[in-house]
């Protein structure tokens, strides 16, 4: 610490070149932490997902129904202890911009996933209304919905038995994430209601989802399943809840590869950019290092200042990235206003960010670090910069 104002007295010789060099790296910091709070809003399902959970879906495609029936079927498999079905409702409030991802199904939904946190209270207002809903707090918060608002739902799969295409139900109450990453847009209502009301399609679900008592056996059990209704008109393929999301994000783009790729390119170019500003520096202070050298300084010492003067150009730069994306994240939110699920940045991005601004400093500086401790003192002071 005894050098830390040596250490800035030399990265400030150069004003504009340090100004540059550390818009540089906090720009290339702040694109990652924002862009690996998008990835998390693509990927959270994954990450949440339970070893436990199985979902069962048509063998052709996941918008071919199945009978409502095949619940107690999949229940007496032996190593499955609950089962839910779920189906994909759709539709959107007021604009056909305002998509909503709306699912009817049964209290067993909760059980199912625990990582929904919801107040008995809620629960119970839900139980007693037949049209009532559970809206999740971020689509709460992104209409500015309240308990007891009357909620028309306009879809263009399910029509009503009046003729309509707008279901109109009231807010029983609401839930929220138990666990960091659960999905807070989705708007809950019951099936049965769901069931007499639609249409067509009665006594059909979109799938099922199975929590089974050991994760181990989840591909026996998955066989199982499907072997109880192979040949028939409804066909199933059964998969952990995992492969099934993968499956799922898989159609929109590997997000995990695209974030990679472009940290990886970022990251390179800034890994140039900040070696060549350490290396410029050194090379202007060669007459200066000599100097030190013939005052006694050791090589491991220049070597350690050089190192640390590198790592507190890449910690000031790259702090500052990262700390004003996680505030620009934290503080204004979901930035499409409410279409993504989570938008966060996880705890391990910020880790991996602040491990990343340590090999920065250290890469950028080693080169530098290792010219400077060959320098031959007599040699050094014969060189004109």
């Amino acid at each position: 610490m005894k050098f830390l104002g040596l250490l800035w007295a030399n990265l400030r010789r150069r004003k504009t070149r340090l100004i540059v060099t550390l818009l540089s790296i906090l720009v290339a910091f702040f694109l990652y932490t924002y862009l690996s709070a998008v990835k998390t809003a693509f990927t959270s399902g994954l990450d949440i997902a339970g070893a436990d959970r199985l979902v069962t879906i048509h063998k052709v495609s996941l918008i071919q129904l199945l009978p409502v029936s095949y619940a107690q079927r999949i229940a007496n498999v032996e190593g499955v202890e609950q089962v839910v079905h779920a189906t994909w409702f759709g539709g959107y409030y007021q604009d056909p911009r305002n998509q909503l991802g709306v699912f009817p199904t049964t209290e067993a939904y909760f059980d199912i996933y625990p990582e929904i946190g919801i107040s008995d209270e809620h629960m119970q207002a839900w139980r007693r209304d037949r049209t009532g809903v559970l809206v999740g707090m971020a689509s709460m918060n992104r209409f500015g919905w309240k308990v007891g608002d009357k909620l028309p739902i306009t879809t263009s799969i399910w029509g009503n038995k009046n003729g309509s295409d707008t279901w109109e139900f009231t807010i029983a109450g609401t839930y929220d994430a138990a666990k960091e990453g659960v999905d807070t847009t989705a708007i809950i209502f019951h099936y049965d209601y769901f069931n007499e009301a639609r249409a067509f399609g009665q006594d059909m679900v979109g799938w099922y989802i199975l929590r089974i008592d050991n994760p181990d056996r989840a591909e026996e059990i998955s066989k199982e399943i499907d072997a109880l209704f192979a040949n028939s008109p409804y066909e199933t393929k059964t998969s952990p809840e995992k492969a099934f999301m993968q499956g799922f994000m898989s159609q929109i783009g590997n997000i995990g590869a695209i974030f990679i790729a472009v940290v990886g390119v970022v990251f390179f170019t800034l890994l140039l950019v900040a070696g060549n500003t350490m290396a410029q520096s050194v090379r202007e202070r060669t007459p200066e290092i000599a100097v030190l050298k013939a005052l006694g300084f050791s090589n491991p010492r220049i070597v350690t200042m050089l190192l640390a003067e590198s790592l507190l150009l890449a910690v000031l730069g790259g702090g500052a990235g990262l700390g004003l994306a996680w505030w620009m994240v934290t503080a204004g939110g979901d930035p499409t206003g409410g279409y993504l699920p989570a938008f966060f940045v996880a705890s391990g991005d910020l880790v991996a960010g602040i491990a990343m601004i340590l090999f920065l400093g250290l890469a950028a500086g080693l080169l530098p670090a290792w010219q400077a401790a060959r320098l031959n003192t007599v040699e050094a002071f014969r060189k004109v910069v």
